[in-house]
């Protein structure tokens, strides 16, 4: 660390839309709030890779922070698009079965989703294809609470409601070392002009950078640094129309929700993603995936036209269990959690974190009282 140091009160490492929620909820308390950015410009990680989809809060364990933050994130989220003017839709999505075996398993989420209190209905095979007349589904759920958001028009108002608290970005600031102690905490920055930083809080928030930045963190107990895994999920865009208005997923598969359609605002369909385990963080979209995307999709849409489908983009989920380890919850570890004065680490913040933005933020702020 160097010995001539700036200090400020409150730092928020990563302008994604968890830190650009985060940030806007602390200065809006009256906090001098920095955000630090590797990158150019906002968003630029996982907050621009993902489906957009306002998710319901569906598939997570009663009780977990995934689905507790999620449903009372989805609410708020749907509330703030509102009032803020942010384009969005509450579209709906259908959870699509394709045989007897999955028709069983529906039964399991709709119990799953009423523990979480969403309610989904059931609809047979007769209504279903009055519903979708072009699936081959043999059972479905429908979500009426799933929809599409506008992401960077949420983060551009976060951001925006930041700036006015009196909060600002630090782009092309990297995070290149920490250090904790009584005194607080220091950050030692990269980029252009290097620097250090002492501040009171900080919020790592660096999304698939968190678990890196915090397995080097100097004080931070060696329990509090959890491993992470990551999943590459890749999508595909349809040329032209399809005859679909809403989301349709199929039953879930190990490590995500399979491959599913979405829907961009203006009505554009998207495949995807997805899941692959990958060693290091790689967006490459292989276009010899587009067969198995296209014999998975014909299960329940039998009159896809393949030549259609044009590789998009790749996201990656931060994931803190592997492909054999099952279910693993958000970690939003306060002082409680690390005996660190301060200090809140976000780790595995995937899906749904993009609806859980604003009860993430919340929680962050609770974690924090009393320092």
């Amino acid at each position: 660390m160097t010995e001539d140091v700036l200090e400020t009160e409150t730092v928020v490492i990563g302008a994604g839309v968890i830190g650009l929620a985060v940030a806007r909820g602390l200065a809006r308390e009256g906090r001098e709030v920095i955000v630090l950015e590797s990158a150019s410009r906002f968003g630029e990680g996982i907050s621009s890779r993902n489906s957009e989809v306002i998710h319901a809060g569906i598939y997570y364990p009663a009780g977990s922070l995934k689905a507790r933050l999620c449903v009372d994130g989805r609410q708020r989220l749907y509330e703030y698009c509102q009032s803020h003017q942010i384009r969005h839709q509450k579209c709906g999505k259908w959870i699509v079965a394709t045989g007897e075996a999955q028709d069983a398993r529906l039964l399991d989420i709709q119990a799953a989703a009423a523990a979480n209190g969403v309610e989904l209905a059931l609809i047979p095979a007769q209504r279903l294809k009055e519903e979708l007349p072009d699936s081959s589904a043999s059972s479905g759920l429908w979500s009426s609470e799933t929809g599409i958001v506008d992401s960077h028009g949420l983060m551009l108002s976060l951001l925006g409601e930041l700036e006015d608290a009196g909060g600002q970005v630090a782009y092309r600031s990297p995070v290149i070392a920490a250090e904790s102690d009584t005194k607080g905490h220091r950050l030692k920055i990269g980029g252009e002009t290097p620097l250090a930083l002492k501040a009171t809080t900080v919020i790592n928030a660096a999304g698939l950078g968190a678990v890196p930045l915090a397995q080097a963190w100097n004080g931070l107990p060696d329990s509090a640094k959890p491993r992470q895994w990551l999943a590459r999920g890749v999508y595909f865009s349809y040329s032209g129309r399809t005859p679909f208005n809403t989301l349709i997923y199929p039953v879930p598969e190990p490590g995500g929700l399979g491959v599913h359609l979405t829907l961009d605002l203006a009505g554009q369909a998207r495949f995807g993603p997805d899941v692959e385990w990958i060693d290091k963080e790689d967006y490459t979209v292989d276009p010899l995936r587009m067969e198995a995307f296209a014999n998975g999709i014909r299960q329940w849409w039998p009159d896809l036209d393949a030549s259609r489908l044009q590789p998009a983009y790749a996201g990656i989920r931060p994931k803190l269990a592997g492909p054999e380890d099952g279910f693993a919850d958000f970690r939003i570890d306060g002082p409680e959690e690390h005996g660190v004065p301060g200090l809140v680490n976000l780790f595995g913040i995937e899906s749904p974190g993009l609806t859980s933005c604003l009860a993430i933020a919340d929680m962050v702020r609770e974690r924090l009282r009393g320092n």
